[in-house]
């Protein structure tokens, strides 16, 4: 009997705290600072403003699931530059166009909180990858006009500005390591424009010397931590302390390999165990 009883008032407990995390979660405004999604856009056309059964988001899931900002990733890899960074621009203003009563692009403190009283989405660009700036300070100007709220200085590849987290531990050897004079130059751009600058992704010297640089607070905008799981983009201790004494913030990455040390061995073993039946569903 007591044993039915304490059961009963766990079921009870734990009842009452997801009620009031449902609450805290329906107040509160709920921001994702990266996804995926415009890069998608370009080859697979298909409509995020509907409902979907695969990818991460659209705009009836984000609703329902009680999200009230969206940063939205500009991204391509090292081929791509600033005439890609603007088709996806424009890929997120046709969606805005084809549902203005439920996102809207904003800029400002102001018309953010404005779209969320409206019960609108509000959507931000964030751009990833240092290297769609083809390295022209202008071309900052230019993605910043059209509502870029961060940039992340590099991706996985280095620009001849700015090293990478991939780049620094691949033990091969480097022209530089952090940012160079021109490197420096862009993020005192950022700085001067109201563009945050955004450090997951890049090298440890990046990092420092991006910190040092910068008169505003910087961010990571989709970084987990090294101490957990030991994989090379994550942020070390005293760079998650370096971040937060710039004012900044460090904003969690859900993707499994960045978080449980687990998770990779096991993949890599999924992949070999199932080879050949992966070969043959790839084939063309």
């Amino acid at each position: 009997m007591k044993k039915i009883i304490l059961f009963f008032c766990l079921f009870i407990s734990m009842r009452i705290y997801a009620q009031q995390a449902a609450e805290i979660h329906k107040k509160a405004i709920v921001v994702d600072t990266h996804v995926d999604v415009l890069s998608d856009q370009l080859t697979l056309n298909f409509d995020i403003g509907k409902k979907q059964s695969f990818g991460h988001f659209d705009l009836v899931r984000a609703r329902e699931g009680g999200l009230d900002v969206q940063v939205f990733s500009v991204w391509s890899d090292e081929k791509g530059g600033f005439s890609l960074a603007n088709r996806q621009i424009d890929t997120l203003n046709a969606l805005i166009k084809r549902y203005p009563n439920k996102i809207a692009l904003v800029k400002n403190s102001k018309e953010l909180k404005a779209a969320i009283d409206q019960e609108r989405l509000a959507a931000l660009v964030g751009v990833e990858g240092g290297h769609m700036i083809e390295n022209r300070l202008d071309y900052i100007d230019s993605l910043a006009i059209r509502g870029m709220a961060y940039m992340t200085l590099t991706w996985n590849n280095s620009t001849p500005w700015a090293t990478s987290a991939a780049d620094e531990n691949s033990g091969k050897p480097l022209p530089h390591k952090g940012l160079t004079d021109f490197g420096k130059e862009v993020v005192r751009r950022m700085n001067k424009l109201g563009v945050m600058v955004d450090l997951s992704h890049v090298g440890e010297q990046t990092l420092a010397d991006a910190i040092q640089v910068s008169t505003k607070p910087v961010i990571a905008s989709h970084s987990c931590v090294y101490a957990i799981n030991p994989v090379s983009r994550n942020l070390k201790d005293d760079q998650i302390r370096a971040i937060a004494q710039t004012g900044g913030v460090v904003f969690v990455n859900f993707y499994s390999g960045f978080l449980d040390p687990a998770y990779q061995p096991k993949y890599e073993a999924l992949l070999a165990k199932y080879a050949s039946e992966i070969a043959d569903l790839t084939k063309q």
